[in-house]
């Protein structure tokens, strides 16, 4: 069940009228105290709903994640036996990471085992599974996971109820693509009755506009083109491949933080605050500024329960920045080219680590002033952006020798017409994409673009009406989300 389908559109509006429905009748029941277990119970219902729609079967997984990890922090929270606690981590971390060894990661390791053996001159057939990828699952493992981890920290209480921390792993907005919440920021709000908030929920309508603009408008616009130009045997001239590389760059960005955007949106319209997933990435003055503003809940995780453990910038802080490079890129999928992926980023934040530069630029673009914008940030701004779009390839390509066919494409002086693409329509998504990037640099500072537009009230409902009326246009696809296959 796709955010970009009539479907769920159904869906929602049935969740949300009984959602808000509930602290009404338990007022003239008199049952106000039952309220925050009924809306925790219809958000149970709905996520489950959601993720049944995807593969039904899959829903024994995530519930057996849950009640694993459930059962995981109460025990450790009734014990001050330093071994036990370990051993029950150690039965969490076994499990879920052993989940998603199993549906994600097992056929890879037993093709480049084989492979190996291969090249060392003995030969056998590889164990392939074929196992269908549960949606979500590194998602979700990774939120079950962090919760287990914090309670052995002491770093927060083991939940008590059961309905309470399976609505906190399955919640539906952000079940299937993040962002990755932390416990201690969203269970004490599953633990409170929520009341409707009209500045949040119009707040929230607004992020959901910009969220389906960014994915319908120019991601799936975009994604037309690329996927042309990154299909295996491309023989089109380097302008084009350039051209390619772009539209597949702006459209992981629209596609993804579109995503965020939804989830976030759909969110405070339930009366529920998800953590802030993007930060207008491609406005980052180097590498570091980049990662601390793209899928900030997974690059937050990677800091906090792999790095800083490993050592963090304090024991062998290279090797640490390494495997944290090449995790996460593992992390986005079963091949190579991610792996290839993770090692470029590496690459290009160890010299801004040992100049002592990875934490720079910490306030917001333009801040420093108009000179120092046109004459430093924006040449900082367009080589940050050449350097991502590049790594785009690694991460787009299906196999390492695409990727350099890829590149291979940009010497080439092949003039190759796309009968698909008039010169209208270069000039539609000339604009969608110029429409998001001056939309994103004039609301750069806030959670979303069209939170802070200062503007008068006739052109901000002329820019509402715009972005509805584009969106209603190109709604109807039901193009998937990148990050569904992760």
């Amino acid at each position: 069940m796709l955010f970009n389908s009539l479907k769920f559109l159904v869906f929602f509006i049935a969740v949300f009228g009984g959602y808000w429905s509930i602290r009404p009748i338990m007022q003239k029941l008199g049952k106000l105290s039952y309220v925050v277990s009924f809306q925790n119970l219809l958000l149970l219902l709905a996520s489950y709903t959601f993720y049944a729609a995807w593969n039904v079967k899959f829903l024994g997984l995530i519930l057996a994640s849950s009640v694993l990890d459930y059962w995981v922090g109460k025990r450790m929270s009734n014990t001050r036996s330093d071994w036990k606690r370990k051993a029950l981590l150690g039965l969490s971390l076994a499990f879920n990471l052993g989940m998603l060894g199993l549906f994600k990661y097992f056929d890879f390791f037993s093709e480049s085992f084989a492979d190996l053996l291969h090249s060392l001159g003995m030969s056998i057939n590889p164990v392939v599974l074929g196992l269908a990828l549960p949606v979500g699952i590194s998602f979700y493992t990774f939120q079950t996971l962090s919760y287990s981890i914090d309670v052995y920290r002491n770093k927060i209480p083991a939940e008590k109820k059961l309905l309470t921390f399976l609505v906190y792993v399955a919640y539906f907005p952000q079940l299937v693509a993040g962002p990755i919440e932390r416990a201690n920021r969203f269970l004490p709000q599953l633990k409170s009755a929520r009341s409707f908030s009209y500045a949040m929920a119009v707040d929230g309508c607004r992020q959901i506009l910009w969220g389906f603009f960014k994915k319908v408008v120019v991601a799936d616009t975009c994604a037309l083109f690329a996927n042309e130009v990154f299909t295996p045997g491309y023989d089109g001239g380097g302008i084009q491949v350039a051209l390619g590389i772009l539209f597949f760059t702006l459209q992981i960005y629209g596609d993804f933080s579109g995503y965020s955007d939804i989830a976030i949106g759909i969110s405070k319209l339930m009366g529920i605050q998800l953590m802030q997933n993007f930060a207008t990435p491609y406005f980052s003055r180097n590498i570091g500024e980049f990662w601390r503003r793209w899928h900030i809940s997974l690059s937050t995780w990677f800091r906090d329960y792999l790095y800083i453990p490993l050592g963090g910038s304090r024991t062998k802080p290279l090797k640490n920045i390494l495997i944290i490079f090449l995790v996460s890129g593992f992390w986005h999928g079963a091949n190579w080219t991610f792996i290839l992926w993770g090692a470029y980023h590496a690459l290009l934040f160890v010299p801004l680590f040992l100049m002592g530069k990875n934490r720079s630029h910490l306030d917001s673009l333009g801040s420093s002033g108009t000179a120092a914008f046109w004459i430093k940030e924006l040449p900082a701004v367009l080589t940050t952006f050449t350097l991502v779009a590049i790594g785009w390839v690694f991460f787009r390509a299906e196999s390492i020798n695409h990727a350099y066919q890829v590149f291979l494409g940009l010497t080439s002086t092949a003039y190759v017409d796309f009968p698909m693409w008039s010169s209208f329509d270069w000039a539609w998504v000339g604009l969608y994409a110029s429409i998001m990037v001056f939309i994103e640099f004039w609301g750069r500072k806030h959670e979303h673009p069209l939170q802070g537009l200062n503007i008068p009230i006739f052109f901000r409902w002329a820019l509402y009406l715009l972005l509805t009326l584009l969106v209603t246009h190109h709604f109807g696809d039901e193009a998937q989300f990148i990050y569904f296959q992760f």
